[in-house]
């Protein structure tokens, strides 16, 4: 039965959408976001997730699901105020079955997009193929929101998704029939690998992964010997943190620093998500004068390709890029400055701000505040992971842990 909900405001724009609720505040990496029929949803992912926000663009194909969301009474609400009859109204909606998983699904797009994997804060990546199958599933769960007629809703990829990240099929089959995991876990696997089975039958799908994974369902624990998780997902990158090698001898420092480590900047997976990770240093070199960069990569950073660059600033001067190359754990380059940038005995020493960015990818820098959001996420992913890690994690709520999460937590030591 649907819980009773809030009241939820329901109002037509000027460019004939109607908008429901208000947007979340805060930069795009602390809204989670579902692009469904007809409309988008968020969610603020920095509280509790509630009932989303919404943009609904086109009223008679979202109304295939909004019942079935927010409740009859907000449905009949937009269908109203699409029609301007009337344009401003407050209704009580109903949390329902399916805003549970609607939140869930928006939630693990928000995962794969902005998870802060930190080598360098001790948080580690989810495995991607892991967290893909888990979409996979709540996407084939969630299939009201979407209309496959028009396939223009981006998020509706169950069968994308698995023929993406059947890599993680056999693993999973095995942690589901191993009699080490508790039964709460035991139960999400389940229903998981069901459902994936279930999206991959429906879609046609077939392969050796999706065969062995039929036939496992029939079967129960325990069966195998116990798994070490650990073990299980490990990715083998030979990440070994080499941060602060200087890139070149001599030369006299006139300062050194940190930059901003802006995450809309760049493509997930190109870079540590610390605040620390890009640091820089200017120095004289004969008459010259030079700024050498250093960012932490993501051990999961392209070692060719896409190149990042750094965007340096002095005493708030026009940007002038530097190309960055990855070697090895570091994304790294120099370049001289036509700056004057005095010398270290200097009484002021200049005021140099340095970001990382993607040409072509970067949206532009954020606010000033958005590093506090930053230390926020960061914190939301310690304890999530905290929660991940009890001997049993499962949590009834649409915002328990993933299966990713869960892996990730118990490889800590290992990777960290």
């Amino acid at each position: 039965m649907p819980e009773a909900g809030l009241d939820i405001h329901v109002t037509r724009a000027e460019d004939g959408a109607v908008r429901l609720g208000g947007e979340p505040a805060g930069p795009a990496f602390t809204r989670a976001v579902l692009d469904v029929a007809g409309a988008v949803l968020t969610w603020p992912v920095l509280g509790a997730p509630g009932l989303p926000a919404a943009q609904v663009h086109d009223a008679g194909r979202a109304q295939q699901w909004l019942w079935a969301l927010y409740g009859e009474r907000v449905a009949a609400a937009v269908h109203g105020c699409a029609a301007r009859e009337p344009t401003d109204v407050t209704v009580a909606a109903e949390v329902t079955t399916l805003a549970g998983g609607a939140a869930r699904l928006a939630f693990g797009h928000w995962a794969a997009r902005w998870w802060p994997a930190s080598y360098v804060e001790g948080i580690p990546g989810l495995e991607p193929d892991v967290l893909g199958l888990e979409l996979a599933a709540l996407t084939h769960q969630c299939q009201q929101l979407f209309d496959t007629a028009f396939g223009d809703q981006p998020d509706d990829c169950a069968a994308e998704l698995i023929e993406e990240h059947q890599a993680a099929l056999d693993p999973l089959v095995r942690w589901r029939l191993a009699p080490s995991q508790s039964d709460d876990t035991a139960r999400h696997l389940d229903s998981v690998l069901r459902l994936v089975d279930d999206a991959g039958d429906s879609a046609g799908l077939d392969g050796p992964s999706l065969r062995h994974l039929r036939a496992s369902l029939d079967q129960r624990r325990p069966v195998g010997t116990p798994v070490d998780l650990g073990t299980l997902f490990a990715r083998h990158t030979g990440y070994a943190l080499a941060a602060g090698v200087p890139l070149v001898a001599g030369g006299r420092v006139i300062t050194r620093g940190s930059g901003s480590n802006d995450w809309r900047r760049y493509p997930p997976g190109f870079v540590d998500a610390a605040e620390e990770a890009v640091s820089w240093t200017a120095r004289a070199v004969g008459a010259r004068r030079r700024i050498e960069v250093e960012v932490v990569a993501d051990v999961a950073a392209p070692a060719a390709g896409a190149h990042l660059v750094a965007e340096v600033r002095v005493d708030g001067g026009r940007a002038a890029r530097v190309p960055l190359a990855r070697r090895d754990d570091l994304w790294t380059g120099r370049a001289d400055l036509d700056v004057d940038l005095g010398l270290p005995s200097a009484a002021m020493p200049p005021r140099i701000e340095v970001g990382v960015l993607l040409p072509g990818f970067d949206p532009g820098p954020g606010a000033p505040g958005d590093a506090a959001h930053r230390d926020a996420v960061r914190a939301l992913a310690r304890q999530r992971l905290a929660a991940a890690a009890r001997p049993s994690p499962y949590d009834d709520t649409p915002l328990g842990p993933f299966l990713a999460e869960i892996a990730a937590a118990a490889a800590v030591e290992e990777d960290f």
